[in-house]
C-alpha cells in the first residue's frame, strides 16, 4: 500500500523492528511490574488457595476455596472499576505488595500458622490481592493509553498484554511443584 493511501485512510506505516523495539523499551516500566503482579496473584491463587484451609469451622474446605475465589474476583472488579476515583502511576508498587501477599501466604501454608490468624483475616487478604491485581491491569493499560502517542498506541497495547501473561505462566509452572511438595509432607 502507498503512503498517500495509507494517510487516506488514516493509517499510518508499518513500525519498524527498531520503533517496535524502542516503544517496548519504553513500556517495561509498566510491564516488568505487572508480570511481578500477575506471578504473585496467581501464584496465591494457583499454588496455595487449596492449602489455606481452616479445620472446625462450619465452612467445608471446598467452600472455603470457593469463598477465596469470590472474594478475589470481587476485589478485581472493584479496582478495575474504579480509574476515575483512583489512578496509580507506579504500577511497581503494586507489585510489590502483591509480593508481600504472596510471601506472607506462603509463610503461613509452610508453618500452618494461618489458622491462628482467622478466617476474616485471610478474606481480606484476599479482597486486598484482587484489589492490587485489578488496579495493576487497569491502570497499567491506562498509563500506556495516555502516554504512548496515538499512532503506536494500537502495538503498545498488544505488546503489554505478554506481560500479565507471562506472570500467570510462570507462576502455574513454579506453582504446581510447590503445591505437590506441600501436599507431600507429613
Amino acid at each position: 500500500m502507498e503512503e498517500s493511501s495509507l494517510q487516506e485512510t488514516g493509517r499510518s506505516s508499518p513500525l519498524t523492528l527498531s520503533q517496535k523495539w524502542q516503544i517496548i523499551r519504553s513500556l517495561l516500566k509498566y510491564m516488568a511490574p505487572l508480570s511481578l503482579v500477575y506471578f504473585a496473584e496467581y501464584f496465591i491463587n494457583q499454588g496455595l488457595f487449596e492449602l489455606m484451609y481452616f479445620p472446625n469451622i462450619s465452612m467445608s474446605h471446598s467452600e472455603q476455596y470457593r469463598w477465596y475465589q469470590m472474594l478475589y474476583q470481587a476485589g478485581v472488579f472493584v479496582s478495575r472499576s474504579s480509574l476515575r476515583c483512583l489512578r496509580i502511576r507506579k504500577i511497581w508498587l503494586l507489585s510489590v505488595l502483591q509480593s508481600v501477599n504472596a510471601v506472607l501466604l506462603l509463610v503461613g501454608v509452610y508453618y500452618l500458622f494461618l489458622p491462628s490468624l482467622g478466617l476474616a483475616v485471610i478474606f481480606l487478604i484476599i479482597i486486598f490481592e484482587g484489589l492490587l491485581g485489578g488496579a495493576a491491569y487497569a491502570n497499567t493499560f491506562n498509563n500506556i493509553a495516555v502516554e504512548i502517542k496515538p499512532e503506536h498506541k494500537e502495538f503498545a497495547m498488544g505488546a503489554a498484554c505478554v506481560s500479565d501473561t507471562l506472570g500467570i505462566s510462570l507462576s502455574g509452572a513454579i506453582a504446581i511443584p510447590l503445591h505437590n511438595y506441600f501436599c507431600g509432607l507429613p
